[in-house]
């Protein structure tokens, strides 16, 4: 345990106090100034730290602050005169754990103490669980199955295919498949196909030689070089252009590539786990997927619940992301209500674990107090839920998909008697047609739509607002942008392709809307 610190231009001040710690066993350092003080705090950090108000060359607030900038959970004692509440009240503004009233009974004095050496104690214990927290999070029995699969296939090196919705942490399973498997050791490179343009993906993937295509000045090891005797993460995978598919197909089939412009072959000794959130089977019946290709990735398959599949981690993950993000941030980190916790454990977040983690980040930020209530969330999330007393969204029923789990391509035999739970092959098959109860609902909530547009028009007419239909038209079309990108997870040429509208145009209407 680190020593407390005592800060105070009161020799006699110190001599007490140091005495009565030395009584209890606890290490103390005493500082004349502020100025002392924080020299020292440059290279050291105290367990507590008790400083007085009023001192020559500095004060005590001023101290406070500099700590609470740098090391938001180090509790501060601010020792005052009566006649310096005022200051008192200060201090707790300011973030002191307590103020001791001089003259102080020493015992009470080394009580309180005791009280911030707990709280210290516990706060360092906090920030232990948050760095030694596991990478996924997760009760719910479809979590508990993901789990047991990274589990059982620790010791093996075959492909994995992991499916889920965009931002269900497929990237985090892929890492924690190469964390426990004997390539632990070697390197994890991770590549988005989606991000790279096609034009340069085959050099990302394979490398080039040196003078192979204008501005190839060096040559260049690619992923497959950088992930010589680890794990390559393919992100994406759906996406990749269809020519691509052949050369990675021989990769996996033989273990040789080449270099693009280069004419030896290099030997892979790569694990491959791909990911994607697209039905690879309907890409293969549409001609976009190499079906041998699909095979060869689909030696297991690993399927990642949607958070709403899995409400009950809602809570537990709030709470880590709360605390992740003070951390990063460096302040206090703040809480929720039980009434605003089981408000947000009702919210679809259509963007997952990702879109939970931004609102928790945003909270960290903007609410306006340490424990957040339902009124602090952000206005859109506000009515959007389904606890009692907050109006609830019209929200289509959605099909209830199986619990996460494994396919393999092979017998199981082939790899060692593994026992795989085996999700529903219906997962991955076809989209399903609308049920008759959605279609009828969707009949409806079409009918009444405008009407409410002609209410709205007519109420702003009547109010003698200005620019009526620029004003509705945008929002109109910010509506019709908003769920259309939602369809499509953010890609604007497939949103443009569906709406019937060019690449150039939407790109103007989003700027003109103002989206990021």
């Amino acid at each position: 345990m680190k020593p407390i610190w005592i800060v105070d231009d009161d020799q006699s001040i110190r001599w007490v106090l140091e005495k009565a710690l030395a009584r209890e066993s606890l290490l103390s350092r005493s500082f004349t100034n502020v100025r002392d003080a924080l020299a020292a705090l440059e290279d050291d950090v105290p367990q507590v730290l008790i400083s007085d108000i009023r001192m020559p060359g500095g004060s005590g607030l001023d101290l406070l602050q500099a700590i609470k900038a740098k090391h938001p959970g180090l509790p501060v004692i601010i020792m005052t005169a009566y006649s310096d509440l005022d200051s008192a009240v200060a201090a707790f503004q300011g973030g002191a754990f307590e103020y001791l009233a001089k003259p102080f009974d020493v015992d009470k004095a080394v009580e309180l103490i005791r009280r911030a050496l707990e709280e210290s104690l516990r706060e360092e214990e906090m920030d232990d669980r948050l760095v030694d927290a596991p990478e996924i999070l997760g009760q719910a029995p479809a979590m508990q199955d993901v789990f047991r699969a990274i589990g059982r296939l620790s010791q093996s090196n075959v492909t994995v295919m992991i499916t889920g919705e965009s931002g269900t942490g497929k990237e985090l399973v892929a890492r924690a498949l190469h964390k426990h498997s004997p390539r632990a050791n070697g390197p994890f490179i991770a590549l988005n196909t989606a991000a790279i343009p096609k034009d340069l993906l085959e050099s990302e993937l394979f490398g080039h030689e040196r003078g192979a295509f204008t501005g190839a000045q060096t040559m260049r090891r690619g992923r497959f070089e950088q992930a010589e005797g680890g794990t390559l993460f393919l992100d994406e995978i759906g996406d990749m252009p269809f020519d691509l598919q052949t050369r990675l197909l021989r990769v996996l089939s033989d273990g040789n590539f080449y270099r693009v412009g280069g004419h030896n072959p290099l030997r892979a000794n790569v694990r491959v786990i791909a990911a994607t959130h697209q039905n690879l089977e309907l890409r293969v019946k549409e001609g976009l997927f190499r079906e041998d290709l699909f095979h060869r990735l689909n030696v297991i398959r690993l399927r990642l619940p949607p958070l709403r599949e899995r409400p009950e981690d809602i809570t537990l993950l709030a709470r880590h992301f709360l605390q992740k993000s003070a951390k990063e941030l460096g302040v206090e980190p703040k809480r929720m209500s039980d009434e605003a916790l089981a408000y947000v454990s009702t919210l679809p977040f259509p963007g997952n674990v990702r879109q939970l983690e931004n609102l928790c980040n945003w909270l960290t930020v903007m609410a306006p107090a340490q424990t957040i209530e339902v009124k602090d969330l952000p206005r859109e999330m506000i009515g959007a839920g389904g606890v009692e007393g907050a109006p609830a969204m019209p929200r289509a029923a959605e099909p209830r998909l199986p619990s996460a789990g494994f396919e393999g391509g092979h017998d199981l035999s082939d790899y060692g008697g593994l026992v795989m739970p085996v999700a529903e092959a219906e997962t991955m098959t076809a989209v399903r047609p609308v049920t008759e109860p959605m279609a009828s609902a969707s009949a409806s909530l079409s009918a009444g739509w405008e009407s409410l547009l002609a209410g709205e028009a007519r109420a702003m007419l009547e109010s003698g607002q200005p620019e009526v239909m620029d004003v509705l038209t945008r929002r109109f079309e910010k509506a019709v942008l908003e769920a259309a990108l939602g369809v499509t997870r953010g890609r604007r040429v497939e949103a443009a392709t569906r709406l019937g509208i060019g690449r150039n145009t939407i790109t103007r209407k989003l700027q003109e809307l103002g989206f990021d």
